[in-house]
């Protein structure tokens, strides 16, 4: 993923409202200095600017209730991760365009494995589920860690860095007041073009609104396709 990622921050000055969000990022996508800065990488392996505006946008809103790493306790519970933080492997196989070769990714993607269930249907549209199976995912060529720890800690700095908190008055607890939508930009001709026009896992792009210090950034990935494939 490295070279792939990005992220961008751009400000906005009216009031964001959660209840017509499909307007608003689609909104964005139209606005001249989004279509100026915001860039896609190409199958030519270059950065270009995004250039058209979005006729229509695909949303889906994820959950952000999460504010601790125990959230992945259940992981060591269920002997996926060894005590000693270890990825439990096993016999090499293939699903999609990924190489199977742990019990981890397993987890993540095999919903025939007998433990895909540890993470219920609501845990997996987490935000920060999301993130931690992106990283564990990888990128195209892709040196997977023997260890979780790595990838519990990217999932940590890049989940703090991007949602905002607030403490509740009331209760006073932290709070996430970050809406974050999963995005998908559509042409004239109601086809993908961003992220971009594949449809593999690790092609993504997110977008995090903070309704208070009123900016957006937008979390994008992009994935040539497995280099098994080729």
């Amino acid at each position: 993923m490295r070279g792939k990622i990005r992220a961008n921050m751009y400000i906005f000055d009216q009031t964001f409202p959660e209840y017509n969000a499909k307007k608003f990022i689609l909104d964005f996508f139209k606005d001249p200095n989004v279509l100026n800065t915001l860039k896609m990488f190409t199958k030519a392996g270059e950065w270009q600017l995004l250039g058209q505006p979005a006729h229509d946008v695909r949303i889906e809103q994820l959950n952000t209730n999460i504010l601790s790493l125990e959230f992945f306790d259940r992981l060591f519970n269920n002997k996926i991760i060894r005590e000693q933080g270890h990825i439990k492997k096993c016999i090499e196989e293939y699903k999609d365009e990924f190489i199977i070769s742990d019990e981890l990714r397993k987890v993540l993607i095999m919903d025939e494995f007998d433990s895909y269930d540890i993470f219920s249907d609501n845990d997996r549209k987490e935000f920060i589920f999301h993130l931690f199976k992106h990283f564990c995912l990888g990128g195209q060529v892709c040196q997977y860690e023997d260890d979780v720890q790595p990838y519990l800690d990217v999932t940590k700095s890049v989940y703090k860095e991007v949602i905002s908190v607030q403490k509740d008055a009331e209760s006073q607890t932290i709070q996430v007041v970050s809406p974050v939508f999963k995005i998908e930009a559509l042409n004239e001709n109601g086809k993908k073009f961003y992220p971009s026009r594949t449809a593999y896992e690790q092609d993504f792009a997110y977008i995090i609104i903070d309704p208070i210090k009123r900016h957006v950034i937008i979390l994008s990935n992009f994935y040539e396709g497995p280099s098994f494939f080729e």
